[in-house]
């Protein structure tokens, strides 16, 4: 691998959050019958301030939850259980609008396990995605409604957001292989 570069900084990450934020309430005529729902684990300190940035903005507050796919994925069999973690969601969804937040939109393969396990847990009047990176590479027909930064990357290349949350430091890097027909991670979906 080569040295991390570094695409978004702290600044960067707020000013899309903030960007964001604002194209929802503008998009949704305001906050009402609205659901966050953070994807685990980056997805949700990224609803997080999305919601406060929302209650700043409007002065209303918009119910949050958290939501883990694992048992929804699509890759159960070829790759290694990661431990499970509780999804918590306040509010009934049906008839209510979600807005689902995740960190890097890649494969689809995540996003598409997150409509599963909403769909079992009520009938949204509709689902509409957040994310902070989008990578391209999609290998189903998904499509975010809220971007952060388009990033075009290699298939081999690996995108890693960092939140003060979660990494002690806010910001998005490209990991590249070193030299021709290096192998890496897949990246994240």
């Amino acid at each position: 691998m080569q040295p991390a570069q570094k695409l978004l900084g702290a600044d960067d990450v707020r000013r899309a959050i903030t960007r964001i934020a604002h194209e929802i309430v503008e998009r949704n005529r305001g906050v009402e019958d609205l659901v966050l729902v953070g994807l685990r684990t980056r997805g949700v300190p990224l609803a997080h301030r999305l919601q406060r940035t929302i209650l700043e903005c409007e002065g209303l507050p918009v119910p949050f939850g958290e939501l883990d796919v694992t048992l929804y994925r699509d890759d159960l069999q070829s790759t290694a259980l990661r431990a499970l973690q509780s999804t918590q969601i306040p509010v009934d969804i049906s008839g209510r609008r979600v807005i689902l937040v995740d960190d890097v939109l890649y494969t689809g393969r995540t996003v598409r396990a997150a409509l599963d396990a909403l769909i079992d847990l009520g009938r949204p009047r509709g689902i509409q995605l957040v994310c902070l990176v989008d990578r391209g590479h999609r290998e189903l027909p998904i499509r975010p409604d809220y971007v952060g930064k388009n990033l075009p990357t290699a298939p081999e290349d690996t995108v890693k957001v960092r939140l003060l949350e979660t990494d002690g430091v806010d910001e998005v890097v490209l990991l590249s292989p070193a030299g021709a027909g290096a192998r890496a991670e897949a990246g994240r979906d």
